[in-house]
């Protein structure tokens, strides 16, 4: 793809997070920076390359782009490659700070030309401030009540034209009128296991990690299809590696730590497990609704509901049904239990045991 070598310097916003820890910066230099070094999600990488190839062959901004899709898939890396790769600057907030229609107005009213507005959390946009962005993303103005009373009046101020990137995990609270107004609506996957591990190994290197082939694949293969997670577990690894096994991690090294950080073979963590057993243990297996779950496992409904349970229905783990959530025989043979029905072993004639 063409851009133009100059880059715009980026300005952070004045409602950016503040990073307070070495995690988090160490998170933020895994995350590429260009198209091509982003792994995964080849149909989102290869639709956006054409979309952006048009705008700057154009001279237009890129049109406004929704990602939706389970935290921790790369939403917030594509809102900055995107940035880089128009040679724009990036502003980013989150919905839930956007509370007042005075934030949101500052932000637009210093944006530039062809900026990148990302809202992270866009799903959590209170509905007076979704107002302003309604014209604000079809028609770059916005209206500004000035005193009030019988001396109210509105200002309209115009806005240069910017993109307005918007990340959800729960696509389906924003309402129709804001996901109209998004020309490019990409819909995140889960990684498979050989681009997990290309990650890992791509990780491994920038951090200096020693790793083997068969240790990257371990990790890739507990990480729930996650990039987030498996960059998670490789610094967790790399602790035990570092602290136990000499440094290097390989299979052996990998399974220990894993094994000690409560991962088991399938990716599944402690949360996940005690869901499943309170489902099995403490409902029959269900069908249980979603608010006693999350009451009986002492988490927030909204964590099971975004974080836990597509990874559980997408194994195959637990079913989604209109009475409730529902175990299945897999999740039975996982905790090592005879799903309901199932014959016991040595009751037949042909059990030639």
């Amino acid at each position: 793809m063409q851009v133009p070598d100059q880059k715009t310097p980026r300005r952070s916003s004045p409602v950016d997070p503040v990073p307070s820890t070495r995690e988090r910066d160490l998170e933020s230099s895994l995350r590429p920076e260009r198209l091509e070094d982003f792994l995964g999600q080849a149909r989102i990488k290869d639709n956006l390359r054409v979309f952006m190839t048009a705008a700057l062959q154009r001279g237009e901004p890129l049109d406004h782009v929704l990602l939706s899709g389970p935290p921790g898939l790369g939403k917030t890396t594509l809102a900055h490659i995107i940035s880089n790769e128009m040679s724009a600057s990036i502003v980013c907030t989150s919905g839930p700070i956007l509370d007042k229609p005075a934030a949101i107005a500052g932000l637009l009213t210093n944006l530039g030309e062809g900026d990148v507005l990302f809202i992270d959390e866009i799903h959590r946009l209170s509905p007076v401030v979704e107002e302003y962005l309604y014209s604000a993303m079809e028609d770059y103005r916005i209206d500004i009540m000035i005193d009030s009373g019988p001396n109210a009046r509105s200002v309209q101020i115009s806005l240069p034209p910017f993109t307005l990137v918007g990340a959800t995990t729960r696509k389906g609270l924003l309402t129709a009128p804001l996901r109209a107004r998004f020309g490019i609506d990409f819909r995140y996957d889960y990684y498979t296991a050989d681009v997990l591990k290309a990650i890992v190994i791509r990780s491994a290197g920038i951090m200096g990690v020693d790793i083997s082939d068969d240790g990257a694949d371990e990790i890739a293969r507990r990480s729930r299809g996650t990039p987030r997670v498996a960059n998670r577990l490789l610094r967790r690894t790399r602790d035990f590696a570092d602290v136990q096994y000499g440094g290097r991690i390989d299979r052996t090294v990998a399974d220990a730590a894993l094994d000690a950080l409560n991962v088991d073979d399938k990716g599944l963590d402690e949360m996940d497990i005690r869901v499943l057993q309170t489902l099995v243990e403490k409902f029959g297996g269900g069908p249980t609704g979603l608010q006693t779950l999350a009451v009986a496992v002492g988490e927030d409904a909204g964590t099971i509901e975004e974080v836990y349970e597509p990874f559980l229905i997408m194994e195959g783990f637990i079913q989604r049904t209109p009475r409730g959530r529902v175990v299945t025989p897999r999740a039975y043979r996982h905790l090592g239990l005879a799903p309901p029905g199932a014959p016991l072993p040595g009751l037949f004639a042909d059990d030639r045991s």
